[in-house]
């Protein structure tokens, strides 16, 4: 009897140790099983969102006003002052690949977000002492007046490599921050799997807000000519993100990285060559698959079988020489594979089509930060004596971001989940994204109208042409309110989607995959003006986007963008419906399914 006492209490206790740990196989600092008690939740979501927004406090107070500072400081012109500060942006987003990859792979999300930011941090600290040492002289300059003296190759290569690491380290943080973030909430508890989902939303608020004070405090500075402060305003900024990171360290939960995922996609690929000429049998259990806990994926989900692109399921076709090899003991990755293996290449596969789509809206986004800046330039300014830094008009988008987060979560998603005829979470991740590019089409078209107006009303004899029409620059105010809200629909529903539908070895790579859409949006951007400027200047025209604005047609550019936006969308459309979920082993699977699904309704 008291034997069977002791059995039943410890039972009873390891069910509860069971009940405190999270289920989700997260660990912590020490590499047990986190508690769910004592790691992860809002306590560190909140520090976290905090250190988000002062990164992007201190990335913004380069990036808002690059473009700028490249014809003030460095006395290029528009054109190529735009492409650049498209090319940077684009290689903020290719290095987080590289910071996903080592994420993912070896170093686990804490310790990749804590070295990049490091990383961050000294090439602001470099871009602040170059720029207060070289590159503002006279002192002073750089405002809308004084113009700069001419610099060193030294001092250029000097700045170049400031802004490049800066890129470096914010690219590499950016994609691991989100998912590092996402992992404190456990998905198979119930409470904390809702509070995961909102955590993307008040991610992306946080980057929102974190860049309007560069947007407006810093934005005024910089377009004074105190770039040096603004610079090193940044430097702080990024400092106390990266203390404030580290003070976390023991509230947070970890996952373990998975391996290299490249070995894995080519193991799967050799092994399905290798048995090109094998007939496959229409059963999907004769396929070849392993125990949880002996998967080369490190423990992970098994992701269920699907039926696309079946010559890929030849590599976990077990054939007469794999039952031999497995008889003696031997097993070869490059020759049979798990399905759980195969599908992950397939849910890579699977997502492309869709990740190609987002490229053509963040041509759209990238706007915002370069032309959307040198309109404004050109616009009237000056509001009751008080000058509008060009730069600090995205405060609108971000105050337009802010609104439609809350209208979406408060508003519109209940109301659509209320009008489903089952229960839903209302609107899916794809079709939000579908939304946001539609509302990415009218921003272009109400930014195409503006320049129509802005040039009807342009002193086209100008020579310094700052402000020099009539139209004030707050007309900019409605293609700023509608790229905040499709970044809402389109960027937080990426997000979510990405985060949800890759494999869980690869979530910060899902993230990644936001970034290098972005990334292309801006070297397509910039092949783009490239391109209209070469066809455009024939004939010794000035084309649509010259140094003086009012001599060109920036708003057929505009409307340009809006046509292939349309296009894009019908395109998304098509790869959207056909689209098929992962389906992971375990808990959640039917809710994973509807989170993805396109024609749900």
């Amino acid at each position: 009897m008291a034997c069977s006492e002791v059995c039943k209490e410890q039972v009873e206790l390891k069910q509860e140790q069971e009940e405190a740990c999270t289920k989700d196989g997260t660990i912590d600092w020490h590499g047990q099983p986190a508690i769910k008690a004592k790691s992860g939740q809002w306590t560190a979501g909140i520090i976290i969102l905090l250190n988000q927004g002062l990164a992007t406090l201190a990335f913004f107070g380069v990036g808002v006003n690059l473009v700028l500072f490249l014809t003030r400081v460095l006395g290029q012109n528009n054109a190529d002052a735009a492409n650049n500060v498209s090319k940077w942006t684009g290689t903020v987003y290719i290095f987080s690949l590289v910071g996903a990859f080592l994420s993912d792979s070896y170093w686990g999300r804490y310790k990749t977000c804590a070295i990049f930011q490091v990383i961050f941090v000294i090439g602001l600290v470099s871009l602040s002492l170059s720029s207060y040492l070289f590159l503002i002289k006279p002192k002073g300059c750089g405002d809308e007046e004084t113009k700069c003296g001419s610099h060193s190759g030294f001092e250029i290569a000097l700045f170049y490599l400031s802004i490049y690491l800066v890129a470096l380290g914010n690219g590499g943080y950016q994609p691991n921050i989100a998912t590092f973030g996402a992992d404190q909430f456990d998905k198979n508890d119930l409470k904390e799997g809702h509070s995961k989902v909102a955590f993307f939303s008040y991610f992306y608020l946080a980057l929102n807000l974190g860049s309007l004070f560069s947007n407006t405090i810093l934005g005024y500075f910089e377009d004074e000519g105190m770039w040096a402060l603004g610079f090193w305003v940044s430097s702080g900024s990024a400092l106390a993100a990266l203390v404030l990171f580290l003070a976390g360290t023991t509230r947070y939960r970890h996952f373990k990285p998975s391996g290299n995922p490249l070995s894995r996609f080519s193991q799967v690929l050799v092994a399905a060559t290798k048995k090109c000429n094998i007939d496959m049998p229409l059963d999907a259990d004769s396929l070849f698959d392993v125990d949880r806990n002996d998967s080369s994926i490190n423990g992970n989900r098994k992701i269920l079988h699907t039926n696309e692109f079946k010559f890929l399921d030849k590599a976990a076709y077990i054939s007469t020489r794999d039952i031999d090899d497995q008889k003696k003991g031997i097993y070869t990755p490059w020759r049979l594979c798990p399905v759980t293996q195969v599908e992950e290449v397939k849910c890579i596969l699977r997502l492309l089509p869709i990740w190609l789509c987002t490229i053509i809206y963040s041509v759209v986004f990238t706007q915002m930060a370069s032309l959307f800046v040198e309109q404004g330039a050109a616009m009237k300014v000056i509001v009751l004596n008080f000058r509008i830094p060009p730069a600090s008009m995205s405060s609108f988008d971000i105050l337009s971001v802010a609104l439609f987060i809350f209208l979406y979560r408060r508003i519109l998603d209940p109301l659509v989940s209320q009008l489903r005829k089952k229960s839903s979470r209302g609107l899916t991740e794809l079709q939000r994204m579908g939304i946001g590019l539609i509302i990415a089409i009218l921003a272009m078209v109400s930014a195409g109208i503006v320049e129509c107006y802005r040039l009807k009303y342009a002193n086209k004899d100008c020579i310094h042409c700052e402000g020099s029409s009539s139209l004030s620059i707050f007309w900019q105010v409605p293609q700023y309110a509608f790229i905040g809200a499709s970044e809402v629909f389109m960027y937080v529903g990426q997000l979510e989607f990405f985060n949800a539908q890759t494999p869980d070895g690869l979530k910060s790579f899902g993230s990644a995959l936001c970034m290098t859409s972005i990334s292309l949006g801006n070297y397509v951007s910039s092949l783009l003006v490239t391109m209209v400027m070469k066809i455009s200047t024939e004939d010794h025209m000035p084309g649509w986007i010259p140094g003086n604005l009012n001599k060109g047609h920036l708003d057929r550019f505009y409307f340009l963008l809006a046509g292939l936006t349309t296009i894009d969308l019908v395109v998304y459309i098509a790869c959207a419906r056909w689209y098929k979920c992962i389906k992971l082993e375990g808990k959640g699977d039917e809710n994973d399914d509807e989170r993805g699904s396109f024609n749900k309704v």
